[in-house]
């Protein structure tokens, strides 16, 4: 089936370059997202982690250009090979490109749904949008992307959202995001809400629909367990910064920034014992508290010295495809029991 999907890539790429985005609070513009660089390989999964106000859904949503007012992408760049550059997109090709080009699952994939119109309708609509000529084998490519991921084709396309439970909603936000042959799949909290079983089956769904169509996928959430389980490379973001990117097997097993270190510790499917599982004292910034100068973690930081006040490190490489932004020694962060501050265990 061939798909009238002109601004659609064979192979895609996407190329993040100083990345950052304001939001205007009261008439002051801050910073949620400030100078993030970061690389999504095709055919491989990358997670994106970090607390809630870490900048990681933002940074989602700026990879599609689609910062919601008050806020705007302030500087940087987007690259998608086959797309050019996201952020200089008008808005009627920026339309054509989300969806046939970058394909993304919403948090609550339910809120991206019409709940007036049935599935298939849904499908029909977004072709239509993309001026799809061929709308039954849109709904054909529709019903085998659903049956590929364990759900009746035929029986969800004639449902409303609300006749579907949680797990299937979130398979049908991954079969909008693909259904148009889009070769960038950004999924924001796939497995939020959903039961230990449900998550399993979605995680296996999404690493087998990676393989199989060969996609740059990004993976955003909070919790460092999903990521554990399916992630390639892994990215940590705290105060609307890349503070740890790398291959998620090293960071996981040795992790060299202190953030890294804590939300690993405080993850009790990674550590292997609900008791040692520790969590992370004090609140991560808001926006408007997020500090000028210094590092943006040292207030909760173990290992943070007098220059984390007065210079702010930079997301510099230590080793072959390994980047970290502290002062601190990766081999003493590594090796040292510290403890975030305020942890008394």
């Amino acid at each position: 089936m061939t798909l009238n999907t002109p601004t659609a890539t064979a192979e895609a790429e996407v190329r993040v370059r100083d990345l950052t985005v304001h939001y205007r609070i009261e008439g002051t513009e801050y910073p949620a997202i400030a100078g993030v660089t970061l690389d999504l390989p095709r055919g491989r999964i990358t997670g994106l982690v970090g607390e809630s106000g870490s900048g990681k859904s933002t940074l989602a949503l700026a990879l599609m250009n689609a910062i919601p007012e008050p806020g705007r992408v302030s500087g940087g760049t987007v690259h998608v090979d086959g797309v050019g550059e996201v952020t200089a997109l008008s808005a009627k090709q920026l339309r054509a490109v989300r969806g046939s080009a970058l394909g993304y699952v919403f948090q609550a994939s339910q809120n991206s749904m019409n709940p007036l119109r049935t599935i298939g309708r849904q499908i029909l609509d977004l072709g239509r949008s993309h001026d799809v000529k061929d709308l039954p084998g849109l709904l054909h490519r529709a019903r085998e992307l659903a049956e590929r991921m364990g759900l009746d084709g035929k029986r969800v396309l004639d449902s409303y959202q609300h006749e579907l439970s949680g797990g299937m909603r979130q398979r049908l936000g991954i079969v909008f995001a693909l259904v148009l042959n889009a070769k960038v799949l950004i999924l924001d909290e796939p497995t939020t809400a959903l039961d230990v079983l449900s998550q399993a089956a979605v995680l296996k769904i999404i690493r087998e629909v990676h393989e199989e169509n060969h996609l740059s996928t990004l993976i955003v959430t909070h919790d460092m367990g999903v990521v554990s389980e399916i992630a390639d490379n892994l990215a940590v973001m705290y105060g609307g910064r890349v503070v740890e990117h790398g291959p998620a097997l090293e960071l996981l097993r040795a992790p060299s920034h202190p953030y890294t270190k804590a939300l690993i510790r405080a993850t009790a499917r990674i550590t292997g014992d609900i008791a040692s599982a520790r969590a992370l004292p004090g609140r991560p910034p808001d926006l408007t508290t997020i500090p000028k100068t210094g590092c943006v973690f040292r207030e909760r930081c173990a290992f943070a010295t007098e220059v984390c006040t007065s210079s702010e490190p930079q997301l510099d490489e230590f080793r072959p495809g390994h980047r970290r932004a502290c002062h601190a020694d990766a081999a003493l962060v590594r090796s040292s029991p510290a403890t975030p501050k305020g942890d008394a265990s």
